[in-house]
């Protein structure tokens, strides 16, 4: 803690430093719109001398804290628009400047991408995230942390700090059910459905913008938007050269390193953009380490009316497993606890008494290469070319390649379930041993994706597009023995089971606004989805997983907007989503249940926005906005844990007829003279499952269906979810934060017991940045994350499971994810 003052001490004492003429510098900010309809633009690039300081945020405005005395040229540049060269004055006092840019210059990029993007008009809850936001929380934790302040979002870390396998559930949904796409390109998992982050470490400093939408959203590729969907876009051209470091040093030994350099508009027609990363942290659990390393490289032309890019990023990982979090009694310290764990075999004698002394840092493995292994390759080539004045096309190829394993030491492993013979010695016949085990993933996901745009310059009232994409996802799944303390008859990667999957995933959708009316619009949209899944194969214990399903969705949605006043909306939406089982539903099956059914969503969304700038309640030179968002999620046969468990520990999932989540989600951000802001996110909500029937175990450790169905709360729902962020700036490139977070008490299955829950907790981080532009680089800019300033000693995560006890009572065991207590990292980054 005294080295970590003492650091924060030098951070603010460096404005002391600063040149003497810093102090007659004065600020310039600005808002940046479409010159003919007046519509902001968020991301366009400002440039100063021609120079890069910063880009437009969602509502297109930007903001210059320090600008020296003399002339200077404001440059503002756009794709799909002519750059705009503004002179300005540096003088003591702010300056406001109101821009608009002319339509023209080259095509835009984005096609793709803005096909799957929420607006004003789809009357649907959304968040844009520019690269300026995440780059000011982009200390080397993954996105999900990145993230944390958007509305109804929970964050957790498996090692504790953010940094390795990280998860994020909007509204209650984890990732499963959260679409994910990169360039309009689907990310999640064919068959899992989840999108695996810590693949891909730091996309962050690649990402030009992101968009967070809420509910079913709009139509897009990939998997169906169950609670929410992130579309993610890269395909920012920077037209004038640059070069980056980011360094970030931290608690648990935590690097990042990172390099980025683009090479501007070369012959006024081709760009070159790169990056290479490395994150390591040895995490806040014991043994919890991660070892990620990654790049990114795009090249593309462009000419007025064509866009052709390739896009390359990779991603490798390797983490050390901390997927069995933390026995409760090693929290809580609860010694008759920890008996029970251990006469139930949970816990042995040896890694009780390990336990005692780790608390919970506890790491169940000990076996120095108890790792996960993997790496992903991605590769896009983008074309968008523009089709007379109103109409373009975007279109995309991609391959995605997957590879790698999780190794894990075994400890007395029956040779049958390894296809393996009984050992004989001597007399004695050994049927089990010591083993080290080997799990494979080798696939392959490819696929084209399109969308026509209709886009009239003349005459906004009318815009439309068409889409779709049609993807294959190829995956080989077996498991190798590389060593064993009584080999038997196998040899060293002895493949003991072998499966493949195919996934085929075909969809189009056509969707419209239409603004009937100067304050009525509308909005309309219809997707096809036809799938077609099949395994063939033996998985783990020799188990039969063959399957073969069909499906097809239909998924309409329509929606209106009606402008009460300037800067003043209603909205209301409908939208319909529908997706397939997970591969687990089918493979964990128990013989004679019935098969896992599709599940479907209505989702109804209304609400109403408030954008203000110059408001008479703050004064001049301010901007308020204001959303208040009511959701009603209707479910119908949703996929539930019943609390059964399959021959290897896993949760098995079945259909519940009805459930639902309904609840109000508020959001608001003021902001004055760039000098202060506060943005606040609150999310009320009801989460039900009605009808539910909880599966328990007998005497005979025999699965008994309760007989009586109730309506209880959907697991890992918290009721209260809220973030506040506040933000200034007391000194010239000086700029404070303080990020508040809170979570209600959520439920670690349906049963909405008060024995099996996750409390509620409250988390409050510090940040502070300070930028300084010197006459031999752009830009240096440290900074400081402080996370955790309260030391709260809380968790994230969780699962249970339970067996009857020797009495008769069920025995309940609890296993929960620590997350670290106070920590910080430390950033020096450097702009050339």
């Amino acid at each position: 803690m005294k080295n970590l003052l003492v650091l924060g001490g030098a951070v603010l004492a460096l404005p002391l430093l600063a040149p003497r003429a810093a102090w007659a510098q004065g600020p310039v900010a600005g808002t940046i719109t479409d010159a003919r309809t007046g519509t902001a633009l968020p991301g366009a690039t400002v440039l100063l001398d021609g120079a890069v300081v910063g880009v437009t945020d969602a509502s297109g405005m930007f903001a210059l804290p320090a600008v020296p005395a003399g002339s200077h040229e404001l440059r503002i540049t756009f794709l799909g628009y002519d750059a705009l060269r503004q002179p300005v004055q540096g003088q003591p006092t702010e300056q406001r400047l109101a821009l608009g840019l002319r339509s023209g210059g080259i095509l835009t990029g984005e096609a793709l991408v803005t096909a799957s993007r929420a607006n004003d008009r789809t009357a649907t809850a959304y968040t844009n995230v520019s690269r300026e936001d995440l780059a000011k929380r982009n200390f080397g934790q993954d996105i999900p942390y990145l993230l944390d302040q958007t509305p109804s979002v929970v964050v957790t870390s498996d090692a504790g700090a953010g940094v390795g396998y990280t998860d994020i559930r909007i509204r209650g949904t984890s990732n499963t059910g959260i679409n994910m796409t990169i360039n309009g390109v689907p990310l999640n998992d064919a068959e899992s459905h989840g999108s695996f982050l810590v693949n891909l470490p730091d996309l962050a400093s690649s990402i030009s913008s992101l968009q967070v939408q809420r509910g079913v959203g709009t139509s897009q590729n990939g998997g169906a938007a169950f609670g929410a969907s992130i579309n993610i876009s890269t395909m920012e051209n920077r037209t004038e050269a640059y070069g980056e470091t980011q360094n970030s040093f931290g608690s648990f030994n935590t690097w990042k390193n990172t390099v980025q350099f683009g090479t501007g508009l070369l012959g006024q027609h081709f760009t070159i953009d790169g990056r290479l990363s490395r994150i390591a942290t040895d995490g806040y659990l014991n043994r919890a380490s991660s070892d990620l390393k990654s790049y990114y490289l795009s090249a593309g032309y462009q000419a007025k009316n064509t866009l052709l890019k390739f896009i390359t990023f990779s991603g490798r990982e390797k983490t050390y497993q901390a997927w069995n979090g933390v026995p409760e009694p090693l929290i809580t310290g609860d010694r008759k606890l920890l008996q029970q764990f251990i006469d139930n075999g949970e816990l042995s004698e040896a890694d009780a008494a390990r336990g005692l002394q780790e608390g919970r840092r506890y790491s169940y493995y000990t076996y120095d290469n108890q790792t996960d292994n993997y790496q992903q390759n991605h590769y896009q080539l983008h074309l968008s070319q523009g089709l007379g004045q109103d109409w373009n096309v975007g279109a995309a190829l991609h391959l995605t390649r997957g590879f790698g394993y999780y190794e894990s030491y075994r400890a007395r492993r029956k040779f049958a379930d390894y296809n393996l013979q009984n050992v004989v010695i001597g007399g004695d016949t050994l049927t089990r041993t010591n083993l080290i085990d080997q799990k494979w993933l080798d696939n392959y996901f490819y696929g084209g994706t399109f969308a026509l745009n209709y886009q009239p310059r003349n005459n906004d009232k009318l815009q439309a597009t068409l889409g779709g994409a049609w993807n294959q996802f190829v995956n080989d799944h077996y498991g190798e023995v590389i060593w064993a303390q009584y080999a038997s008859n196998g040899n060293i990667r002895h493949r003991y089971y072998f499966n493949d999957a195919r996934k085929t995933d075909f969809n189009a959708y056509a969707r419209a606004t239409w603004q009937v009316l100067p304050q009525l619009g509308v909005y309309g949209d219809l997707q096809v989805r036809r799938i077609k899944y099949g395994i063939d194969g033996l998985e783990a214990q020799n188990r039969d997983v063959t399957t073969h399903e069909r499906y097809l969705f239909v998924n309409p949605k329509a929606g209106a907007t009606f402008t009460l006043a300037e800067g003043q909306q209603l909205y209301a939406s409908y939208a319909r989503g529908q997706r397939e089982p997970v591969r687990s539903d089918f493979t964990d099956r128990p013989a004679g249940q019935p098969r896992a059914q599709a599940e479907r969503l209505n989702d109804f969304e209304g609400g109403y926005r408030l954008t203000r700038a110059n408001s008479t309640l703050l004064g001049p030179q301010t901007t308020l906005r204001l959303e208040a968002n009511y959701f009603y999620m209707q479910y119908r046969n949703q996929l539930v844990a019943t609390g059964r468990l399959d021959s290897v520990g896993n949760a098995l999932r079945t259909n519940v007829d009805r459930s639902y989540r309904t609840g109000l989600e508020l959001t608001g951000f003021a902001s004055m003279n760039d000098k202060l802001s506060l943005s606040s996110t609150l999310t009320l909500s009801r989460n039900r499952i009605q009808g539910f029937r909880e599966v328990i175990y007998d005497a005979n450790y025999l699965p008994v269906t309760a007989a009586e169905a109730r309506t209880t709360t959907i697991s890992y729902s918290p009721s209260v979810v809220s973030a506040h962020t506040l933000e200034g700036q007391p000194l010239k490139g000086l700029r404070l934060a303080l990020l508040y977070k809170t979570v209600s008490e959520q439920f670690l299955d349906n049963t909405a017991s008060a024995a099996k829950r996750i409390a509620p907790y409250q988390v409050l981080d510090f940040r502070v940045r300070y930028s300084i532009r010197p006459v031999f680089v752009k830009e240096i800019e440290l900074g400081l994350l402080v996370n955790n300033v309260l030391n709260r000693k809380y968790v994230a995560n969780g699962y249970t499971y339970g067996y009857p006890g020797a009495d008769g009572n069920p025995q309940i065991f609890n296993f929960y994810f620590p997350q670290a207590t106070r920590n910080f990292l430390a950033s020096v980054g450097v702009k050339f």
